[in-house]
């Protein structure tokens, strides 16, 4: 075997921008993914791009419809209920972790309050400063940082996937129902109990939360306010 280099290749550098054009919905649902097109902007061959639409495709952010070339995946209902009924899932298992180590550990208590004030000092500004793909990228750094202090290494890897996702709709419902400060309080709530080892609290907080951001996105979704960024008038 080859050995490998640890410097990013062409098509994982195409890949990551692609990618995080997607989710920040710089391109919005339903865009048509030119591949001379984007090759140009990046400044690579097409066979990088052709190699990153294949992985885009296997992630479900990019589609191909018909004979008509690759899109930017469209947002359903139904999908995203389904992603968010995972993320419920993972936040109450990592909240009762945590909370439980805080409850039994006072050194794990000050580090998670240390920390978790940083996270949400950075991110409260960032919510301030008008920029909703800044924001929701401190938003997810939020849910992450309790992922990873939670003690299981598996959450973290295996919510990445539904964030992909959850990301685009993010930024179109904190553009449109204006839940900025409501989110970052909620979060400082979280951090409050999980520091307090307040098990069932930090549980009943975390399932508010969420379940609160997907009934937002569900009546964004279905007033119409953010068809441009949720995709619902896309032509698939």
């Amino acid at each position: 075997m080859q050995r490998l280099s640890s410097v990013p290749s062409r098509t994982e550098q195409v890949y990551h921008s692609v990618r995080e054009s997607i989710c920040d919905c710089i391109l919005e649902p339903g865009t048509h993914l030119v591949q001379e097109e984007l090759a140009a902007t990046l400044g690579v061959s097409r066979q990088p791009i052709q190699q990153a639409m294949l992985l885009l495709k296997n992630d479900g952010l990019v589609v191909e419809s018909g004979g008509r070339g690759l899109f930017v995946a469209p947002i359903d209902r139904a999908g995203m209920e389904h992603h968010y009924q995972i993320r419920l899932v993972l936040d109450q298992l990592a909240t009762r972790l945590v909370a439980e180590r805080a409850r039994s550990d006072p050194g794990f208590q000050s580090r998670l309050r240390r920390e978790g004030d940083a996270i949400l000092a950075v991110g409260k500004g960032a919510e301030k400063s008008g920029s909703a793909a800044e924001a929701v990228r401190h938003d997810v750094a939020f849910h992450t940082f309790i992922y990873d202090m939670s003690g299981n290494p598996l959450i973290q890897p295996t919510a990445e996937a539904h964030w992909l996702f959850l990301r685009r709709v993010m930024i179109g419902v904190l553009l449109h129902a204006r839940r900025g400060p409501l989110v970052w309080a909620q979060h400082q709530h979280i951090l409050d109990a999980l520091v307090a080892g307040d098990v069932e609290g930090a549980v009943s907080l975390a399932t508010e939360h969420v379940t609160g951001a997907q009934n937002a996105l569900l009546q964004s979704m279905a007033s119409g306010a953010a068809d441009h960024l949720f995709g619902t008038k896309s032509a698939f």
